[in-house]
């Protein structure tokens, strides 16, 4: 691999490692040579991720976390910075979907959606931030947002566009405040990734018509992300802050 993309001695924290995107991301890392934290509420999943990355040849310390509840995140950065030392990479991936329309969704569900996919990475950046801050060595924070929150609008995915849209913003407030810390804040905006979650409803009439939207005619693989991930978190961008990166096969440029 080319120096550019080398993580050897990087400490990278991947939310919602235990399953989809997360699960992929923390692999890619590894293999980069960066230390892994894996963090999410379901532990035994994390435990199966931890040894996948030791048989390839990595290093992953599981941690459990809430990313919606503060002491949950104080507690788990506390514990994985004990563990692997300096955190230099964080990878906001958390997330969930809604399940209702607009006027169908009642309070509590919005909470959930925007509660997990904004206010968590937002008490994740500010606890690694200062983390980041403390320990001197500058760092990366990689917040995973989404089209369907820029450039990008469907029915039914309010408070998830409501989130990611929110969390753009936040990348590049934040790139602002942390510059001089030599800490830098972007965001990958996927499209359509397949991932275990999502397979059924890609395949389904509905997901086929949306498929022809994608300038490349295909939907992605999380293979298809590594790029970007590499370039925000590696060498190779060093001089990239604030920005948001599209990995969605040209679904931002269709005006249908």
């Amino acid at each position: 691999m080319s120096d550019q993309f080398d993580l050897t001695g990087q400490v990278a924290f991947v939310t919602g490692a235990s399953s989809g995107l997360g699960a992929h991301f923390a692999q890619t890392l590894a293999s980069a040579g960066a230390k892994v934290v894996i963090a999410a509420r379901r532990v035994d999943r994390l435990a199966d991720l931890a040894t996948t990355i030791e048989n390839d040849g990595g290093h992953a310390l599981p941690v459990e976390l809430d990313v919606t509840d503060a002491e949950s995140v104080a507690r788990a950065v506390k514990v994985a910075s004990e563990e692997l030392g300096a955190i230099t990479i964080l990878v906001n991936n958390a997330g969930v979907p809604p399940k209702a329309l607009t006027l169908d969704m009642d309070e509590e569900e919005w909470d959930r959606v925007v509660g997990t996919n904004l206010k968590g990475a937002w008490l994740m950046a500010r606890e690694i931030g200062r983390h980041m801050v403390d320990h001197g060595k500058g760092g990366r924070i990689i917040n995973i947002a989404s089209v369907l929150g820029w450039k990008t609008v469907a029915k039914g995915i309010q408070s998830y566009g409501v989130s990611k849209a929110g969390l753009v913003s936040m990348t590049e407030t934040m790139a602002l405040e942390v510059a001089r810390h030599g800490i830098l804040v972007n965001a990958i905006a996927p499209g359509y990734i397949r991932t275990e979650l999502n397979d059924a409803f890609l395949d389904s009439d509905l997901g086929q018509r949306i498929r022809t939207r994608v300038a490349t005619r295909r939907f992605g693989e999380p293979d298809d992300l590594d790029g970007a991930l590499l370039l925000l978190a590696g060498p190779a961008g060093t001089y990239i802050t604030g920005s948001v990166i599209a990995v969605d096969g040209g679904l931002t440029l269709s005006t249908l």
